[in-house]
């Protein structure tokens, strides 16, 4: 026996099972069918007789009766690309808003012949529609788009070289007793994982100038090197008019261009996010449980004394990195010209 024959015997003895028993609900219980499914098999079997029992219809032609017209259709995938994340029923109460008529049924009808059932699947047609066209896409689609598709989840930060682009944040490390909220000040060049920090107990845009005009620009002029590019958040510490904010004022004497991320999206500043989980991880949290603290300079050391291993002895698995430290990094991707400035230099003194 084929296994259409059994599925054929299998429908059979449902049929004949809710005739006996006088209950439909109850028959669709013991065989394994929903409602929908017996009320479909008795239609076809009363139409086509025993061939009507197979899954497919050898004297079928043509599309179902009940298939929506061809310019319904056209409508479903046309607002399916529009409004991708929207469900049955809405496309069903949308459409009909405009004047065609359809049933959330006969929308789940046609996103099964397109293979469109689920949101990801919708998704993905919209980025394939798009994909070979210039065209501007709404917010809703944009966001959309970055939250499933793994192209745009998986996009990094580009930066060309040492400097291109340094990321600064503030980071809440905690309460010290007898002197209360302790802040990190922290820096990191994008390109090369090189990190600063510096602890405060105070988060102000003059703390954040303190740590780049003592600890960051030191270090970028003790290689000849130059920043490009600031990233940060909108924390008042980093962001005000530009005629009057310390840090803004700052940046602009320096030449360095200041970038801010998206409003609640700290994942676009994620190189110094992560660094704050390493230091919370390998540092803070360790250390905060062997010593106990009494006064901000003291954290400061062993503050120093970890980024001092982090820059110059520990590897680093980030992208590109190569299991380099920070430090070798830093200095074998410094721009092309301060390398042959410098050499150029060395031949002169020769």
């Amino acid at each position: 026996m084929t296994t259409d024959q059994k599925i054929a015997r299998r429908k059979l003895s449902l049929l004949e099972l809710a005739q006996e028993l006088n209950n439909v609900s109850k028959a669709c219980r013991i065989v394994g069918y929903s409602r929908q499914q017996f009320y479909e098999i008795r239609r076809n079997y009363q139409t086509y007789g025993a061939e009507g029992l197979l899954d497919r219809l050898p004297g079928a032609r043509g599309p179902h009766p009940n298939r929506v017209a061809p310019e319904i259709e056209d409508a479903i995938l046309s607002h399916g690309l529009d409004y991708p994340s929207h469900g049955a029923l809405r496309v069903a109460q949308e459409l009909a808003l405009k004047g065609v008529q359809v049933s959330a049924g006969g929308v789940r009808g046609v996103w099964s012949r397109h293979n469109l059932l689920t949101k990801h699947e919708r998704l993905l047609r919209l980025e394939k529609h798009v994909s070979g066209r210039k065209v501007e896409l709404s917010d809703e689609q944009i966001r959309l788009l970055e939250r499933f598709s793994p192209e745009f989840r998986d996009r990094h930060i580009e930066t060309r070289h040492t400097g291109d682009l340094v990321a600064v944040d503030t980071f809440f490390v905690g309460t010290l007793k007898g002197v209360g909220k302790v802040y990190l000040q922290s820096a990191i060049d994008c390109h090369s994982r090189y990190a600063w920090g510096r602890l405060y107990t105070s988060k102000l845009p003059l703390t954040a100038v303190h740590l780049m005009n003592n600890d960051v620009l030191p270090g970028f002029e003790a290689h000849k090197a130059k920043i490009s590019t600031v990233l940060s958040d909108n924390g008042r510490e980093f962001c005000g008019r530009p005629d009057r904010h310390p840090y803004e004022l700052f940046l602009q004497l320096e030449e360095i261009e200041h970038r801010t991320t998206k409003v609640r999206r700290p994942q676009s500043n994620g190189f110094v996010e992560r660094l704050h989980r390493t230091l919370l991880d390998e540092h803070f949290r360790i250390m905060g449980r062997k010593k106990w603290y009494e006064s901000v300079d003291e954290m400061q050391k062993d503050l120093d004394s970890y980024l001092k291993g982090y820059n110059h002895q520990r590897p680093h698995q980030g992208r590109n990195m190569k299991g380099r430290t920070p430090y070798q990094a830093f200095k074998d991707e410094l721009p092309k010209t301060t390398n042959s400035a410098r050499r150029s230099k060395m031949k002169k003194a020769a």
